[in-house]
């Protein structure tokens, strides 16, 4: 088990799940991992997600913030 991959899965599950902050958090410690292991694919893929769901969830806030009272 990817505790990683898992926050990630959470995330994608219910996006009010994980902050923006803990997305972040879990970003920064994946690369950290992975830096530090074998180049592990598994950690490499962690890595990403957890980047790819940070991202998302920042411009998903961008973009209601900048539409919020415009419907």
């Amino acid at each position: 088990m990817n505790k990683h991959i898992e926050l990630v899965k959470k995330w994608l599950d219910d996006k009010d799940s994980v902050t923006v902050k803990e997305l972040r958090e879990n970003t920064d410690a994946a690369y950290a991992t992975y830096h530090t292991a074998d180049e592990s694919l598994a950690y490499h893929a962690a890595a990403e997600a957890a980047d790819a769901a940070y991202q998302a969830a920042y411009w998903v806030k961008r973009y209601e913030e900048l539409t919020e009272g415009e419907i």
